[in-house]
């Protein structure tokens, strides 16, 4: 296959991008701003960078595959390889206990990203799939999106003494109906995030 093909399987004339590459990822939040830094781990590939001094990484996921083979077949860069998906994530180690509300409270209220308890790590993740076509302008609102998430979990994560608090009292409901709210329980909020 000739070069043109190959392009035209990555982004159609309309300018839509089926397929992205970590370089052309990378740019893309240069261009919003970010340092990012390539890495590569387990012989797999993965930008690294931050939003509001939490650390983030964005791993990449399904090989656009029939682009491999046209590469192959056409003689373009091998290394070049192109991604239908990838996902944004920010893993924080915690130290002592988190409120059970706390994760189950974020994928409750909040859209576009989960919230997962690994032990002594929580993971925001979201995906972003460009697969069937998007814009580079959707990729760019993707990264503003991802911020945004970023700065709701930070004060999600500021109110876990109030939900603490509520947790621990036997009758959440019936202490805010005409008393002070009840004060947070030593040992349920002395989490902390590293």
């Amino acid at each position: 296959m000739n070069e043109q093909a190959t392009n035209a399987s990555v982004s159609n004339q309309d300018g839509w991008i089926e397929a992205i590459g970590i370089e052309e990822l990378a740019d893309l939040f240069r261009g919003a701003g970010y340092r990012v830094t390539a890495a590569e781990q387990n012989g797999i590939v993965q930008l690294m960078s931050a939003s509001q001094g939490i650390g983030f990484t964005v791993r990449f996921g399904n090989v656009a595959t029939g682009l491999l083979e046209q590469q192959a077949a056409g003689g373009t860069q091998p290394n070049a390889v192109r991604y239908l998906d990838y996902t944004l994530s920010c893993v924080m180690q915690v130290q002592g206990e988190l409120p059970v509300e706390l994760v189950a409270s974020w994928n409750r209220t909040k859209r576009f990203a989960r919230l997962a308890s690994h032990g002594a790590f929580l993971a925001l993740e979201m995906d972003v799939v460009v697969a069937g076509g998007v814009s580079a302008r959707h990729l760019r609102s993707t990264i503003e999106l991802w911020d945004r998430l970023i700065q709701e979990f930070l004060l999600h994560l500021r109110n876990r003494p109030a939900m603490a608090a509520q947790a621990a009292s036997p009758d959440a409901g019936a202490d805010h109906a005409g008393g002070a709210p009840s004060a947070p329980n030593d040992a349920s909020s002395a989490a902390t995030l590293q």
